[in-house]
C-alpha cells in the first residue's frame, strides 16, 4: 500500500500531470456527449431546443440577420399577439448565426448536430477555464476537480450537449470572470475591458448571467479592502465605469430595438414569480430538494458540497460569493428555475466549485478519521454520478416518436411555402419535425387560421377537434399514428 501510494505521489507531481489530467478529462467529456448526438429534436425539452434551432434554420434558408431572427412558430401562443413573420427576440442570436454558418459554409453535418457539436465544443472550452479558475482559488487539483465535476455531472453532460443558449452563456460568462480575475491579479485595463465585453454578450444571450458579477464585486472589495478607495481613485472608477457601460449599453440597445417588435417577444415577466412560488414550500421542495440537491448532486453529493461551503482556501471567499450569486439567481428568477430544470445549467460552475473545495478539504481532513471520511467521499461521489445518471437517462428517450414519422411524411408531400397547423399542446417540437411554419396550437377556430393562411392541419391525435375537420376537408394521408389534412381547397 505504502508503495502504491508513493507511486501515485511521484506521478502527481510530474511537472506536466495537470495538463495530462485536464487533456483526458476533455477527451472523454467530448465522448460521453456524443452520446445518441444524431437524435431528432423530441428528447426532453424538445419545444426549447426547437424553437433555437429553427432560428438557425431560418437563417440557413434566409440568410443571416441578427437584426431579424425568425423562427418556425406565427402563432399567438408565446407572445400574445400573431406573429406572421415569426420575429423571434428572445436571445441575441450568436448561437443560431454560429450554427447556421456551419452549416451553409461547412456542411457535413445536420443543423441539429452541428448545434449540438457547438454547445459540447462551448462546454469543454467552459471546463478548461474552470480548471484556470480553480486552480487560481483552490490550487491544482482544485482547478482538475472543479473542472472534472463540470465535466461529468449527469445533470452537465446532457444540458451541454442540447440546442439551447445555457451553454455559450456560461462559456462567454466564465470568459468575463476569468478575464475579471487576470485583471484584479495583474492591474491590466485591457483584461477589464475584455471581460466587459464577454460579459457583455453573455447577457444579450441570457440576461441572467449577470449574477456572475458577485463574485467580481467581491473580488474587487478583496482587493482594496472595500468600494471607498474605489470611488475616491479616478484612475480606478473611470475604468471600472467604462466596464459597466460596455456590459449594460448593447443590452440597452437591443432591449430597445427588440421592443419595435412586440410580437416576436415571448411573455417573460412569469420568471420572476409569476406563480406566487418563492419561499413557499414547493419552492425549496423543487430547488434546493429536486434539482440541486438530487438532479444535479444526487443527494449524496450534498456530503462534500457542503464541506465545500463550510471551508475556506487561500483566504478567499471567492467560490461562496459565485455561489451565492447561483442562490440569488434561483430565488430572483423563482418560478422559471421551479419550472424547468435547464435553468440550472447557469449554476453548474460555481457547483462545481464548491464541489471540488469540499472534495479537497474532507480528502485532507485531520479532525476526524482520514480512512472513514475518505470513504465517506468515496462512497457520496459514487451514489451522487449514479444517481444522477439514473434520472438523467430519461431526457435522452424520446417519447413520442409519432411527431417525427408525421414530420417526415408532412414535409415530403406539402409544399414548402405552405403554412402549417400542427396541434401538440403548444410544443413547437412536432411544427419543427415538419419543416413548415405555422400554429403549433389551435388559438382560434379553424376557419380563423384558415383565413390567416393556415394550408395544412397535421395531428397526431385522433381527438374530436381532429375528427371534425377530417369530416370537413381533404384527407391527404392517414395512418393510424397520424393524420394530414389540406384545409385550403384552392390549392392545386
Amino acid at each position: 500500500m505504502l508503495k502504491i501510494k508513493n507511486m501515485f505521489s511521484r506521478i502527481v507531481k510530474l511537472k506536466y500531470f495537470e495538463y495530462f489530467a485536464l487533456s483526458t478529462i476533455l477527451v472523454v467529456g467530448l465522448v460521453v456527449r456524443l452520446y445518441k448526438i444524431y437524435n431528432p429534436i423530441a428528447d426532453w425539452h424538445s419545444w426549447r431546443q426547437a424553437d433555437t434551432a429553427s432560428v438557425a434554420r431560418e437563417y440557413v434558408s434566409n440568410g443571416i440577420n441578427f437584426l431579424y431572427p425568425r423562427y418556425h412558430d406565427i402563432s399567438t401562443v408565446q407572445t400574445g399577439v400573431f406573429n406572421p413573420e415569426g420575429y423571434r427576440f428572445v436571445e441575441f442570436p450568436i448561437l443560431n448565426s454560429v450554427n447556421a454558418w456551419l452549416v451553409m459554409y461547412i456542411g457535413v453535418f445536420s443543423l441539429e448536430v452541428w448545434g449540438r457539436l457547438l454547445s459540447i465544443m462551448l462546454a469543454l472550452i467552459s471546463a478548461y477555464m474552470l480548471f484556470l479558475i480553480g486552480k487560481r482559488f483552490i490550487g491544482v487539483w482544485g482547478g482538475i476537480l472543479a473542472s472534472f465535476y463540470f465535466t461529468f455531472i449527469p445533470y452537465n453532460i446532457y444540458f451541454t450537449r442540447v440546442i439551447l443558449p445555457e451553454p455559450i452563456t456560461v462559456t462567454l460568462g466564465l470568459a468575463s470572470l476569468l478575464l475579471f480575475i487576470n485583471f484584479i491579479d495583474k492591474d491590466d485595463f485591457k483584461y477589464l475591458y475584455t471581460s466587459g465585453l464577454f460579459l457583455s454578450l453573455a447577457i444579450l444571450t441570457k440576461p441572467f448571467v449577470i449574477f456572475y458579477s458577485l463574485p467580481m464585486l467581491y473580488l474587487l472589495w478583496d482587493k482594496h479592502g472595500g468600494f471607498k478607495k474605489v470611488f475616491r481613485t479616478s484612475r480606478l472608477l473611470i475604468p471600472l465605469l467604462l466596464f459597466v457601460d460596455i456590459v449594460l449599453i448593447p443590452f440597452i440597445l437591443w432591449r430597445w430595438w427588440m421592443n419595435k417588435f412586440p410580437e416576436g417577444i415571448p411573455f417573460w415577466k412569469w420568471a420572476f414569480n409569476g406563480d406566487k412560488i418563492r419561499f413557499k414550500p414547493s419552492f425549496w421542495r423543487w430547488i434546493f430538494g429536486e434539482r440541486i440537491g438530487s438532479l444535479i448532486l444526487g443527494a449524496w453529493g450534498l456530503i462534500p458540497f457542503s464541506f465545500g461551503l463550510v471551508s475556506k482556501y487561500k483566504k478567499t471567499y471567492f467560490n461562496h460569493f459565485f455561489f451565492a450569486g447561483a442562490l440569488a439567481y434561483v430565488t430572483i428568477i423563482a418560478s422559471a428555475n421551479v419550472m424547468h430544470d435547464y435553468y440550472q445549467t447557469i449554476i453548474i460552475p460555481a457547483i462545481a466549485l464548491v464541489l471540488s473545495q469540499g472534495t479537497i478539504h474532507m480528502w485532507k481532513n485531520k479532525l476526524y478519521n482520514t480512512w472513514i471520511v475518505r470513504s465517506l467521499l468515496v462512497l457520496s461521489l459514487i451514489v451522487m454520478f449514479f444517481t444522477g445518471a439514473v434520472k438523467i437517462r430519461e431526457f435522452y428517450k424520446i417519447n413520442h416518436p409519432e411527431i417525427i414519422k408525421a414530420g417526415i411524411v408532412a414535409d415530403s408531400i406539402i409544399p414548402r411555402n405552405a403554412l402549417v397547423i400542427a396541434p401538440y399542446n403548444g410544443d413547437t417540437a412536432f411544427l419543427y419535425q415538419t419543416n413548415r411554419r405555422g400554429w403549433p396550437f389551435m388559438d382560434r377556430p379553424i376557419e380563423s387560421l384558415i383565413e390567416e393562411g393556415a394550408d395544412y392541419y397535421i395531428s397526431v391525435n385522433y381527438d374530436e377537434v381532429t375528427r371534425e375537420i377530417m369530416s370537413k376537408y381533404s384527407i391527404e394521408k392517414q395512418t393510424d399514428d397520424f393524420v394530414v389534412v389540406r384545409l385550403n381547397t384552392s390549392e392545386e
